[in-house]
């Protein structure tokens, strides 16, 4: 079993990925603080990096960090690895995502997709990335509940009857982007143990 501090002090967070991995392969724990990590990498993986480090040189024990958002095709410098701050500052994920909507107004191309990206920071030689995606299309309305931050204006490829991620939690938990790449790293520890 491998055991790493996830990336921030969000318990929450913590939670959610321990819920993910198969705790006889991955266990993950909070870090007992929140690091002011300042990410101003140029990609997911970059970001992903910054964090990883930061945590690991402060903690000294082997950091898992992650680094995700929603990329927009007809919006290509605005979200990515802006996401969380698209808008600027001040707005909740809510008022993000209905930003997101009127941007939208009017575009054909809804074309979009979530990424994840992994960072795994065992030492400064020994550095692993997994990345995870899901695509789908920017909707016409906020729709559902569940999920947070843009799922409720994000509708997944596939048959799902025009749902919204936030009206799909049960298929989000096997098929979301973080449950791909959270895949992909275990499938790859599992081989080490």
């Amino acid at each position: 079993m491998h055991q790493f501090l996830l990336a921030t002090g969000n318990a929450h967070k913590a939670e959610e990925f321990a819920k993910i991995f198969n705790p006889e392969v991955l266990k993950i724990e909070a870090a007992p603080e929140k690091l002011d990590v300042i990410e101003d990498g140029l990609t997911f993986n970059e970001n992903a990096l910054l964090k990883a480090k930061a945590y690991y040189e402060k903690f000294g024990k082997p950091v898992m960090a992650d680094d995700s958002g929603l990329c927009v095709e007809a919006l290509p410098e605005e979200l990515g690895i802006y996401s969380a701050r698209f808008g600027g500052e001040g707005l909740d994920n809510r008022q993000r995502a209905e930003l997101l909507l009127e941007k939208m107004k009017g575009e054909e191309n809804r074309k979009a997709y979530f990424v994840c990206v992994l960072c795994f920071y065992l030492g400064e030689n020994e550095i692993y990335f997994f990345e995870g995606r899901v695509d789908g299309t920017v909707s016409q309305e906020y729709k559902g509940e569940h999920g947070f931050g843009y799922d409720p204006v994000f509708e997944p490829l596939g048959d799902h009857g025009g749902k919204s991620l936030a009206e799909l939690p049960e298929w989000k938990d096997e098929n979301s982007h973080r449950a791909k790449a959270c895949f992909h790293a275990e499938k790859f520890f599992k081989e080490r143990c």
